[in-house]
C-alpha cells in the first residue's frame, strides 16, 4: 500500500492535524477559565495540597498546553 494516500487516509490525517492545532488552545482557555472562576471543587478534588506550586488544576492545564505546542510550532515555522 504505497503511494499516495486514499480519500479516507488524506482524510483522517486532515483531521488528526486539525486536532493537534485545537488542543493547546483548549487547554489554555481552560487554565484561563479555571484560573477566573477559583478552581470550583475540582481544584479540592484534584489538588493534594498547597505543598506543590504545580499541585491545582490550572498548572496542569498550562503543562498540557506546552506538551501540545508543537503542532503549532511546525505550523509557524514550516516543519
Amino acid at each position: 500500500m504505497s503511494g499516495a494516500p486514499t480519500g479516507v487516509e488524506g482524510a483522517a490525517r486532515g483531521l488528526a492535524g486539525w486536532l493537534s492545532l485545537a488542543a493547546a488552545p483548549t487547554f489554555a482557555v481552560m487554565a484561563v477559565l479555571t484560573a477566573v472562576s477559583g478552581g470550583g471543587g475540582m481544584e479540592m478534588m484534584c489538588s493534594p495540597g498547597a505543598g506543590s506550586p504545580l499541585s491545582g488544576m490550572v498548572p496542569m492545564y498550562l503543562l498540557m498546553s506546552a506538551f501540545h505546542s508543537p503542532a503549532w510550532l511546525r505550523l509557524a515555522f514550516g516543519r
